[in-house]
């Protein structure tokens, strides 16, 4: 998924009231089309005496998989402008279904546009847009008498400490961008002298809400 992309972070829902019509917009990260089709199977049939239920949904690095449905509402007045809204956020692996229960008025081919969207938009503000970062890992092993000092600098650098693990030696796990892991690396070893043995783990994608890691 490159270095970094933007998800949901958790299932969303909102409701509105447009010109006595209920829309009910549902949000949900997803990792595979089959996630996706459940979630909007799930939904149509938690509403299946609404007037209409329209997914869209995005899987994929550049969104390889692009669904979408107006289920009965004018041709290009609800799918689409729900897809168009994910991938103009650049939301990926995401689904969202809007609801709707018609209230007798009806909204015209622009209004349809805008309510759907708004709908979805509020799922999406319950669902919360994250970014999801790329971070090598190290685990990086010290004698003792090195350990407040490599911590410390650590601590003042953009790392983020995982674990701290203590037998024989001091085992410091660290999470840190790519793109900054030649510089930790050569601060430990000019820190330790040479003698940090340092060994590189699995990359993860980190969970970032508003600037700050929230999980791993």
């Amino acid at each position: 998924m490159g270095n970094e992309y933007k998800t949901l972070l958790q299932y969303g829902e909102a409701e509105e009231i447009i010109n006595k019509s209920r829309f009910i917009g549902y949000a949900k990260p997803i990792t595979s089309e089959e996630e996706a089709v459940e979630f909007v199977e799930r939904i149509k049939k938690k509403h299946k005496d609404a007037t209409h239920n329209v997914p869209a949904y995005v899987v994929g690095e550049n969104n390889e998989i692009q669904r979408y449905s107006d289920d009965g509402e004018p041709s290009g007045t609800a799918g689409i402008p729900i897809l168009d809204m994910l991938k103009k956020e650049e939301i990926k692996n995401a689904a969202v279904v809007v609801t709707r229960y018609f209230g007798g008025i009806k909204l015209g081919t622009g209004g349809l546009v805008r309510a759907y969207t708004k709908s979805a938009k509020s799922a999406i503000k319950e669902a919360k847009i994250v970014t999801k970062a790329l971070y090598n890992l190290y685990l990086i092993r010290i004698d003792y008498t090195l350990h407040g000092k490599i911590q410390n600098e650590i601590m003042n650098g953009e790392y983020i400490i995982k674990d701290t693990i203590y037998d024989d030696k001091v085992n410091i796990f660290v999470y840190c961008r790519p793109e900054d892991s030649d510089s930790l690396i050569k601060k430990i070893t000019d820190l330790s002298s040479g003698g940090a043995v340092i060994e590189e783990k699995s990359p993860v994608y980190l969970t970032i809400l508003d600037g700050k890691v929230i999980d791993e």
